[in-house]
């Protein structure tokens, strides 16, 4: 099951895709990582799912990464008497704390949160962004706003704070309680909706403690912000193009996912591009000409990996979806324009061993036209540092630790093998040759670089580098 290119895929499950017959047939079609979305996916339903994938996993014999993607916060007005109101362009319009059902002057905004943290100048966008008030007066218990941008409202729509700082949590209570049902699973990482601050990833990593990695969904103006102190505490990022596109103007959103693309990979962490990449699939069975272009420009621009949502959760042709991505991904990294983007953006080193030691492999690799770059890893990180360099050779992760394996299934251009440790360095160049040719990566007679740590076994201590030919021994598997 060896991939034939480095971006990596995530697909959603759902009601489209949930049965070991279609899990498989997903994974077969490219994708890498599968995505629960507890909005919609009960406790027992999630550990279901969890546990499918694992019985797919072990048929294959290649990690699988399963990330849990919290809900958040869903901040929502209330009722209407009479069913939707129309709200005119210039109409003042009342949100408070009266749990009356409102009318076409007021409603009911259950969230005294938002109601104490409103400035006037603020704008409250409903509805996805289809109406649009900016506040003029405020008080504990109720704001009042001018309707700038009219249209319909009806029940329990959705209100947006594109410029209110809110004083609450990224996790409610039934975040909470996913995040700890989806630990105790065996989940490999967490996607954190609504973060606003570092301190709501810390806090999420407190809960955690170790069981997974955490991706910060970044969706919010605040958090474009603060967007180095997040990614300083996040092991991920997610650019969450649809609600980032509501609270933001659409045109900046192109600009931001290629900053967050490139900040990410500076820090050696992976990023994710997501929402609407292949939108049109959820009811086609091909993609528009613009929709191609959005995931290939995704591609060009060394992201680890690009999502779908509905397309492959509820649409008709959730296979399709996947496939489609998997061949734009083949092809743009066959073009000779994309080796020169990645390298152009290439970011230096840090100064520290294991980022110059992955330099040196990557540039080595090149120069000498190596077959392979194989890195034994325990925690992930010299695979990660590798991954950073974006090299042009492809990159072998052989751990000893499943856990990590699944985890670096979300990294560009990383192929996991999970095996057991090296007992020394002979037995780590004899194997490391043994697993290039068995997988594909190199014939008998070419030469590999391996990155490892010594002493071996020891997480984070990359600093050795060595240059081996896979022999026919090591072609005898």
């Amino acid at each position: 099951m060896r991939r034939l290119r480095r971006i990596k895929i995530l697909a959603t499950l759902g009601p489209a895709s949930s049965d070991s017959t279609m899990i498989r047939k997903l994974f077969e079609a490219g994708a890498d990582v599968f995505r629960i979305n507890m909005s919609h996916t009960p406790h027992d339903k999630m550990r279901e799912l969890v546990k499918t994938i694992r019985n797919v996993e072990s048929s294959y014999g290649r990690p699988i990464g399963i990330l849990v993607d919290l809900q958040g916060p869903k901040l929502r007005v209330g009722s209407f008497a009479n069913g939707p109101v129309q709200l005119n362009n210039g109409a003042s319009f009342v949100l408070d704390s009266s749990k009356e059902p409102g009318d076409a002057d007021r409603v009911c905004l259950p969230h005294p949160e938002i109601l104490s943290a409103l400035k006037v100048g603020d704008a409250l966008l409903l509805d996805d962004g289809k109406v649009r008030l900016i506040c003029e007066e405020t008080s504990p218990d109720r704001a009042v706003t001018r309707v700038v941008i009219g249209g319909k409202m009806s029940d329990r729509k959705g209100v947006s704070l594109p410029d209110t700082d809110l004083p609450m949590s990224a996790m409610t209570n039934k975040d909470r309680a996913d995040l700890e049902a989806a630990c105790e699973t065996g989940i490999d990482w967490v996607a954190l909706s609504f973060v606003q601050r570092a301190e709501d990833v810390a806090e999420a990593k407190r809960m955690i403690r170790g069981r997974a990695a955490v991706m910060a969904k970044i969706e919010k103006p605040q958090a474009i912000e603060r967007l180095q102190d997040i990614l300083d505490v996040s092991d991920a990022l997610m650019v969450a193009r649809g609600d980032l596109g509501v609270e933001m103007p659409l045109e900046r959103v192109p600009s931001l996912q290629k900053q967050m693309t490139r900040m990410a990979r500076r820090a050696g962490k992976p990023v994710v591009v997501a929402t609407q990449m292949l939108e049109s699939m959820i009811t086609s069975p091909v993609p528009t000409r613009a929709e191609v272009s959005d995931v290939a420009t995704a591609v060009y621009e060394g992201a680890d990996a690009i999502m779908l949502s509905a397309e492959s959760a509820a649409g008709k042709y959730p296979v399709e979806a996947v496939s489609t991505m998997n061949r734009i991904g083949e092809e743009v990294e066959r073009d000779t324009l994309y080796r020169g983007v990645l390298t152009a953006q290439r970011p230096e080193p840090e100064a520290t061993a294991g980022d110059a030691i992955a330099g040196a492999a990557r540039q080595i690799a090149e120069t000498l036209d190596l077959s392979a770059i194989i890195c034994w890893t325990s925690s992930g990180s010299t695979a990660l540092r590798v991954a950073r360099e974006r090299p042009k050779v492809p990159v072998v992760a052989i751990t000893p630790n499943l856990n990590t394996g699944r985890k670096l299934s979300a990294v560009w251009g990383v192929h996991c093998v999970v095996a057991e440790d090296a007992r020394d360095q002979d037995d780590m160049v004899d194997r490391a040759g043994r697993i290039a040719f068995r997988d594909g990566f190199a014939k008998s007679g070419q030469r590999v670089i391996i990155v490892a740590g010594v002493p071996l076994g020891t997480p984070g201590a990359t600093n050795m580098v060595r240059i081996a030919y896979v022999g026919p021994t090591d072609a005898d598997v």
